[in-house]
This record gives C-alpha cells, structure tokens and sequence, in this order.
C-alpha cells in the first residue's frame, strides 16, 4: 500500500461554466413551463406550491444570469 501518497486537488477550471449555468437557466425555464401546464390537473393546494416554487425558480433565474454575467467578465478579462 502508498501509505504517503499525495493527493493534490484538481484544478479550478471555470471554462465552461457561462455554457453549464446557460444550460441551467433553460432547464430551469422548461421546469416552469412543465409545472404552469400541470396546473390545470391541480387542486387549489397544489396550485399554490406550484406558483410558491416557480417563484423560486424564477429567483433561480436571477441569480444564474447575475452569475453568467460575473463569469463571462471573468472569462474575458482572464481567460483570454
């Protein structure tokens, strides 16, 4: 056994990550789409959570464009 093997952490590689929260936000879109259809079939209640989580989701949004933002800056002022 390497008992005094090292383990050394990966790289912080950030390249792709303007593409995966772009990825996120339009998977994010299609859960509200998909959850406003299925409110037609809904009680009252489950109305309710559906409008409380895709408010949620639409928070989700913000943060990830706010976030797309920040890392494309980023991208383009040190990964050039």
């Amino acid at each position: 056994m390497e008992e005094n093997k090292q383990y050394r952490a990966n790289p912080d590689d950030r390249s792709d990550n303007v593409e995966k929260l772009q990825s996120m936000v339009q998977n994010t879109i299609e859960n509200i789409e998909e959850a406003q259809d299925s409110m037609q079939f809904a009680t009252e209640e489950e109305r309710a959570k559906i409008e409380a989580k895709n408010h949620r989701r639409e928070e989700s949004i913000a943060a990830f464009r706010s976030e797309i933002q920040d890392e494309a800056s980023s991208r383009k002022n040190s990964y050039k």
